[in-house]
């Protein structure tokens, strides 16, 4: 009698500390955010994502506007992964994007839809001669500012772009640069802020100024669509520059300002 495989539901980031914030997991299918200022450590947290869902056998698509795919390689060594030999059997697949051509191609698709709203947004994104199951794409930003002046099709663009991802189940994490955070009541409006009630999780990496002048790090899960998520502000490190690690009972205390 063959046995019955039981469908996953939920994804385990196997980042230190981090899972036990998560409950069940991150929801298969789910697109989330990883928002945060410049240096915050984004990038470096979705690069651990990869090495340990690559480690586990999953199929990973990092999709990069920013840096060059000869850089990321380095990265992913610094890190402990073995690039070549990932891409050999299938599991990684690393490409650099240029978002003014997702912007224009996107704009194409729109005037061949007659401005309707179903587009197919494969061959806009995702390569076809890959399956993924995890998209990494860095960064959100950019491709937010490729759309300059024409926010509706930015808008567009990412409800297709979650919708396709949903339907294939498969999992994304996209990273956000913002000047400052987003939800804790400052008067800046960040570009392309839409996408916060279109993703269905947020994860929030701060800068801690602490009133004697020290910075700290620290995360918070702001949401989590589905899930019974630990809401709290914790301590993190990057050890090395590489490793990414979660403090998940130490709350962040006292006086301090987020940035």
């Amino acid at each position: 009698m063959k046995k019955e495989v039981k469908e996953e539901k939920f994804l385990k980031t196997g980042i230190e500390g981090f899972d036990e914030l998560l409950g069940e997991g991150i929801p298969i299918g789910s697109s989330v955010l990883i928002e945060g200022g410049p240096g915050n450590g984004k990038t470096i947290f979705c690069l651990n994502l990869l090495k340990n869902f690559c480690n586990r056998g999953k199929k990973v698509l990092f999709m990069s506007f920013e840096e060059p795919e000869g850089r990321l390689r380095e990265h992913l060594e610094n890190i402990g992964i073995n690039y070549l030999d990932l891409e050999k059997k299938g599991l990684i697949y690393l490409k650099r994007f240029n978002a003014l051509d997702i912007a224009r191609s996107v704009e194409a698709l729109l005037s061949e839809a007659k401005k309707e709203l179903l587009i197919d947004i494969q061959p806009v994104l995702i390569p076809k001669n890959f399956n993924p199951d995890i998209v990494l794409i860095d960064s959100l930003s950019s491709i937010s500012s490729a759309f300059s002046g024409e926010s509706s099709r930015f808008r567009i663009y990412m409800e297709q772009l979650f919708r396709y991802l949903e339907a294939h189940k498969i999992t994304s994490f996209l990273i956000r640069e913002v000047a400052n955070p987003t939800h804790i009541g400052t008067n800046f409006v960040e570009q392309g802020e839409a996408v916060s009630f279109l993703s269905d999780g947020i994860i929030i990496l701060y800068n801690v100024l602490r009133k004697n002048g020290i910075r700290e790090r620290a995360l918070e899960i702001l949401k989590l669509r589905g899930i019974n998520i630990k809401r709290r502000i914790v301590s993190f490190e990057i050890k090395n520059k590489q490793i990414f690690v979660v403090y998940p009972k130490k709350v962040l205390k006292g006086d301090y300002l987020l940035t």
